[in-house]
């Protein structure tokens, strides 16, 4: 039998590691959707838009993904999830144990596994440790991209020049943060957000059943090629925070996908 070891020297490994990157990280350079953030909505987005088809990549900025789902509640690795989301998560198999009529707790390290390996499964590419730092705009200053970096450049203070793809729609699930919404504002002159604040105030305090119930209707195109999702919808529109309540960001992250194939399909 033949020694493993003598096909995995250090050149080969490292051969390997580039290679495989470089083909994977160029094929992402011009995308059906970018998205922002890696969480609950962000993840869900990508999944249900892949499935049919479309070229999508997540950025996030962490060396993990799955947002705010990991700590659960203060570091109780359980979430909740409502009754009209529970599909979303019995579809990629996370179990949901029944608590009342309507309710279900989820085992956040569960939840978060599954939900990415069923994106990635369907075809999503998940690049951590890069962050959005900007879009790409072209006429009329319509979003067709995002410029990227490695979050280390970010945190060393370092002056390195990112690089930039092209996506036909943009979503921005960078939670409470609205990372991509807030450069939008701030970068181009003029630039007003579609919300009933024209920019990005920041979620309000916690009043679960109201932050729920505005995930959704707060998903929208906020800017041509734009779309928001997940707490950075809520963000945009000055709506309360939820704490571990998460239905409504998987509900967010379909109604996101719903609106950039529209868009996608719109642009041929």
């Amino acid at each position: 039998m033949q020694d493993p070891t003598a096909r995995v020297d250090e050149v080969s490994i490292s051969r390997l590691i580039v290679e495989s990157f470089a083909a994977d990280f160029v094929d992402s350079l011009e995308l059906d959707v970018a998205i922002a953030g890696a969480g609950p909505s962000g993840v869900t987005a990508a999944r249900l838009l892949a499935k049919q088809g479309l070229k999508v990549a997540v950025f996030e900025r962490h060396l993990h993904v799955g947002g705010g789902m990991w700590g659960g509640g203060m570091l109780l690795p359980r979430i909740v999830i409502q009754e009209e989301a529970k599909y979303l998560l019995e579809e990629v198999g996370v179990n949901l144990k029944p608590w009342k009529e309507g309710v279900y707790a989820a085992d956040s390290v569960e939840t978060v596994a599954k939900c990415t390996a069923a994106a990635i499964d369907a075809g999503v590419r998940i690049w951590v440790g890069m962050k959005v730092e900007d879009v790409v705009i072209r006429e009329n200053d319509r979003v067709a991209g995002v410029v990227i970096n490695w979050e280390a450049v970010s945190i060393a203070g370092l002056h390195v020049d990112p690089l930039a793809l092209m996506a036909k729609v943009v979503i921005d699930a960078t939670g409470h943060d609205s990372v991509v919404c807030r450069n939008v504002v701030r970068k181009i002159p003029g630039a007003e957000l579609v919300s009933p604040n024209k920019a990005v105030p920041g979620e309000r305090p916690m009043w679960a059943e109201k932050g729920e119930a505005a995930l959704v209707p707060n998903t929208i195109e906020v800017y041509p090629g734009l779309i928001v999702t997940g707490m950075a919808a809520n963000a945009l529109s000055a709506q309360p925070r939820m704490g571990a309540v998460f239905g409504g960001m998987f509900l967010s992250g379909q109604r996101a996908a719903e609106l950039a194939a529209e868009l996608v399909a719109k642009q041929g």
